[in-house]
């Protein structure tokens, strides 16, 4: 029986979608300009963030390299949990129509740069881009994003069982 990378990444970051989501339904973005700490995003911006992200999945897959120098990138910006909604569910969808449009082969043999001009900022294979750049980045920021809510005394949705707000 062999390993199916395909099934694989589908299922986990579907279910993990279905968590992000939880989770953006509860910003409160009339405290948008709330950071816990001077260096910290601002709520409004790492929600809008975590909303966007899944968008480097199709990015990853679909193109060779990212090159700041000639694409610049523009922080996105949602004022209402619609518009993040939609931003993230728009994003989701990409992402799954991608990683069903690739193979295994072309994940673990062809290669993925983000760039800056001549600077080589990453180079990886696709695979690897997918799940440190894509995947685990956003677990990163949806994690910051829990401890936000927590700290405005947000309710937490359970993401992966009971959280403390609900059993």
């Amino acid at each position: 029986m062999s390993f199916d990378i395909i099934k694989s990444l589908t299922n986990e970051f579907t279910h993990e979608s279905e968590n992000t989501r939880k989770l953006l339904a509860r910003i409160p973005l009339e405290k948008g300009n709330w950071t816990p700490h001077e260096k910290s995003m601002t709520l409004q911006r790492l929600a809008a963030h975590v909303a966007d992200i899944p968008n480097w999945v199709a990015m990853t897959i679909e193109q060779e390299e990212l090159d700041f120098a000639t694409t610049p990138y523009t922080s996105p910006k949602a004022d209402t949990v619609e518009e993040l909604l939609t931003m993230h569910d728009n994003a989701v969808a990409a992402a799954l129509k991608a990683i069903a449009s690739t193979n295994a082969e072309d994940l673990k043999n062809k290669k993925w740069t983000m760039r800056q001009g001549e600077h080589i900022i990453l180079s990886m294979p696709k695979i690897a881009v997918l799940r440190s750049f894509a995947f685990n980045h956003l677990y990163h920021h949806r994690g910051q994003l829990t401890v936000y809510l927590r700290m405005l005394n947000i309710p937490l949705p359970a993401l992966y069982g009971p959280s403390a707000d609900e059993q």
